[in-house]
């Protein structure tokens, strides 16, 4: 049966059974549910459910742990979260988030797929959930009059299930016709026809998911593509679409034997992957506050927000870039700036204003990696420009020509440490995610920091074990 009798609760999310009762009849097919909470890598995590299940789900939500917001990288307890041992490892409640319920392609047999907030058992929110820091910096800025439209981009690379003969990673062969090529191919319209099949199939599970998946591009290293998405008028929906598109692609991928790799930098000669962030703010009209009268100069709105985003990038970089690999993505001119530059129709600027209708008027804000958790970007991002417009901050001056030439930039962090002792110590980030946000998170990155750092890598000892 589809219908569970049991005692329909106030759910927190604003999610009713209803949502529930409208899908299963329309999707009768349907026989298990991937329910998932996504923690403070961005990694979904939950159980499957069966079809029977689902109304219990949305008529009184789901005990989940309270360490699954406390997890590292691969899974692993980090006890300093205070998530774990602290807190019994208690079960909260995780309660459905309303419209996230969505069929998915080319599953046999059929599943759908349900995206969870997690809350205590009183109905408030647990603040250590990376979806709950960003709605509570939408809310602050709906309470300046203020409403967050936003869009990611998302980056990767197609690479082959096997190593070369060197044990690198290589480019995935062409699933039409096993074509190879090592190259860049940058913008190359042959080689996404060569993947075409694989498209298709992503395009598919992104339409059966309400996604508007939008232009593919074939990128700036050898098996780097980018697919953008549909500006959102919501901002939690732009990040939602941007953690739902990526699990589509990882698994589409699978499907057809490739690898979808959204590590940051896994290909040392060439460009990484970035996920830039659009944002722009519109009034309660709805009136775009970033745009210019034409002919006139920039609005007060926009070069504030900028100079916000700008004064807060250092302390913020742990977000941008919260893993080892992350750091290997920054090198000059590899599009992946990190100098507090802005600037216009300029792609070697940290903040980059598009050219086009004023009416679009946004940042791209281009310093994340595709490996960073968006909600927290997206958080951090609406934070930086909040503090801008309240504060009045001047950016200072366009950067025009080479970005690269400003160099780091003061306040930058260098490496992967600096970043988190920069995040840790950050006033500006306690606030941008919350204190027990920014504890849980600031926690796991120092435990994968120690994990990394006691791995002896190969190179240690191509180098120096017959020399030393």
């Amino acid at each position: 049966p589809d219908r569970v009798d049991i005692m329909t609760e106030t759910c927190p999310s604003g999610a009713t059974p209803a949502e529930a009762e409208a899908f299963l009849a329309a999707h009768p097919e349907v026989q298990a549910i991937d329910i998932l909470l996504h923690d403070s890598n961005g990694i979904g995590r939950g159980k499957i459910i069966r079809r029977h299940e689902l109304m219990s789900v949305f008529k009184g939500g789901r005990h989940l742990p309270i360490s699954i917001l406390g997890l590292d990288i691969v899974g692993e307890d980090v006890h300093e979260t205070g998530l774990i041992w602290d807190a019994g490892d208690g079960d909260l409640r995780a309660w459905p988030v309303p419209g996230t319920l969505k069929a998915q392609h080319g599953t046999d047999p059929v599943r759908a797929e349900l995206f969870l907030g997690q809350y205590h058992l009183d109905g408030t929110p647990m603040l250590s959930d990376p979806r709950h820091a960003l709605a509570r910096q939408k809310a602050a800025l709906e309470e300046m009059g203020l409403y967050p439209s936003a869009a990611f981009e998302l980056e990767f690379f197609l690479l082959d299930p096997e190593r070369d003969a060197m044990g690198r990673v290589q480019p995935a062969r062409d699933v039409l016709d096993g074509r190879f090529s090592a190259k860049t191919e940058v913008y190359s319209v042959d080689q996404l026809i060569g993947m075409q099949p694989l498209f298709d199939d992503i395009y598919a599970g992104a339409e059966k998911a309400g996604i508007t998946a939008e232009t593919l591009i074939s990128e700036y290293a050898p098996g780097q593509y980018e697919l953008t998405l549909r500006y959102r008028d919501d901002v939690l929906m732009a990040a939602d679409d941007l953690v739902r598109l990526k699990r589509i692609v990882r698994a589409q991928a699978r499907r057809h034997g490739v690898v979808a790799c959204f590590m940051a930098k896994p290909i040392a000669d060439y460009a990484g992957s970035g996920m830039h962030l659009h944002v722009s703010l519109r009034d309660a009209s709805g009136r775009n506050v970033f745009s210019e009268a034409p002919g006139a100069g920039w609005t007060d709105t926009i070069r504030h927000a900028i100079g916000g985003l700008i004064e807060t990038m250092g302390e913020s970089m742990l977000v941008f870039a919260p893993h080892a690999n992350s750091w290997r993505r920054f090198a000059n001119q590899s599009y992946a700036p990190v100098s507090p530059t802005w600037g216009v129709n300029n792609r070697s600027v940290a903040l980059r204003i598009p050219a086009g209708d004023v009416r679009a008027r946004r940042v791209e804000h281009r310093p994340a990696g595709v490996d960073a958790n968006p909600y927290l970007v997206a958080a951090t991002v609406l934070a930086g420009i909040r503090r801008g417009i309240e504060r009045r901050i001047d950016p200072g001056p366009e950067t025009t020509g080479n970005g690269y030439d400003a160099g780091e930039g003061a306040g930058i962090p260098r490496d992967w440490r600096s970043a988190i002792e920069a995040a840790t110590g950050s006033a500006f980030l306690k606030e941008a995610l919350g204190e027990e946000m920014h504890r849980t998170f600031t926690a796991v990155k120092a435990a994968e920091y120690a994990r990394v750092a006691r791995t002896i890598p190969d190179v240690d000892f191509d180098l120096y074990l017959h020399r030393v």
